[in-house]
């Protein structure tokens, strides 16, 4: 068949790849971020309890009434903003599908996006599917902080959109004050929405506080909020997220979220709508993940891997440099296959493949398959 890819450069994820690559060789698998153990059984209890109370048909479309009212009570609680459950608020099928339907509800054909690498790999394919132009502004390394001006000098009459990720995977930074009044000045000055990828809004370490867009009127007004359940409570696969935006971007994003999934899993929606009565599960993930975190450092003490600070997210960034200066996707593979532990090589979150000889661990793991994995590590 002759079939002309509307992605023809987009090959499977290496997640995928990873993923299997750990699963053929026994490797311990800390490349996907996601967690090895169960979430608290309460929550599952609360999915077949709706289930057999026979919550089992579609939802609304922008999700049930009581989850969004609860999304909204939390975001009041947290970031200070009011915002709508009825007309702001839309649950979906994963944070990646909420993000797919901002890009599209906004990107017209030749609208440039404004791309920080390293980026998310759903982000490009998503732009390139609505036929907008991705514009990639690199963070400095090794600090990965954001050089805005830089994001200036890139915003053209054409830019339509910029995409901030914070905390940031994979570099585990994440934005801070000065990075906010950077980020007003330019929405100030240009007539561009933002799309913000908060789904680590609850895990970031020392203190540090989420700058959420909701915060800060001015940027929540152009915004496009995305976050994730999956994260927060360890239930990855059920594949529930959802955006907070304006009424109006929120209405441009419901007529593409209705045709993507229309809407997303009724008895999941029920169960987090009761279990998020309970804010001291959020509340308590950064102090959690910190643990994890510092374990893993603590583990990692005698290895010739070098950590680079990580301020949020389940990642940590390993600089390789004192073993070998192989390439991070051969050396990423070489791990997996020879000695028996997997990794993310961040080359592959640029379009040019810049390759600062790093890899991105995972550490939302149970304890003792940290202490697996870095007993093999330190011995490289």
């Amino acid at each position: 068949m002759n079939i002309q890819s509307k992605l023809p450069d987009v090959g499977i994820t290496i997640f995928t790849i990873m993923s299997k690559l750990a699963a053929d060789h026994d490797a311990v698998n800390l490349s996907q971020g996601f967690p090895d153990f169960d979430p608290l059984p309460e929550l599952v209890d609360l999915v077949g309890q709706a289930m057999r109370a026979g919550i089992n048909q579609y939802a609304p479309m922008q999700g049930l009434p009581d989850l969004r009212r609860q999304i909204a009570q939390k975001v009041k609680a947290l970031y200070g903003a009011s915002i709508d459950p009825d007309n702001e608020v839309t649950v979906t099928s994963g944070a990646t599908e909420a993000l797919f339907a901002a890009i599209t509800a906004v990107v017209h054909p030749g609208d440039e996006v404004i791309v920080i690498e390293p980026a998310f790999d759903s982000y490009v394919p998503a732009i390139q599917l609505n036929q907008g132009v991705p514009v990639f502004v690199p963070m400095t390394f090794p600090g990965y902080d954001i050089d805005w001006d830089r994001v200036e000098d890139a915003i053209s009459e054409r830019t339509r959109l910029i995409l901030i990720n914070s905390p940031h995977n994979p570099t585990g930074t994440a934005l801070n004050a000065d990075d906010i009044i950077a980020l007003q000045s330019i929405v100030a000055r240009h007539d561009l929405f933002i799309l913000s990828d908060e789904v680590y809004e609850h895990i970031l370490f020392d203190h540090r506080r989420h700058e959420s867009m909701l915060r800060y009127p001015d940027l929540a007004a152009k915004s496009f909020v995305v976050s994730s359940f999956g994260k927060t409570y360890h239930t990855t696969g059920w594949k529930i997220g959802y955006c907070v935006a304006p009424p109006q971007l929120s209405l441009e994003f419901q007529k593409v979220h209705q045709f993507l999934t229309f809407a997303s899993n009724t008895p999941i929606q029920h169960a987090y709508a009761q279990f998020m009565q309970r804010s001291d599960l959020h509340l308590q993930l950064s102090a959690f993940y910190q643990q994890k975190r510092d374990l893993f450092l603590k583990l990692m003490e005698n290895s010739r891997f070098t950590p680079l600070p990580c301020a949020g997210t389940y990642f940590q960034i390993m600089d390789y440099t004192a073993i070998t200066g192989e390439p991070d996707i051969d050396f990423a593979r070489r791990l997996t296959t020879a000695h028996g532990v997997a990794a993310i090589p961040p080359s592959v979150f640029y379009h040019d493949r810049r390759d600062h000889k790093v890899l991105r661990f995972c550490f939302a793991k149970q304890d003792h398959t940290l202490a697996r994995a870095a007993e093999v590590l330190c011995k490289i």
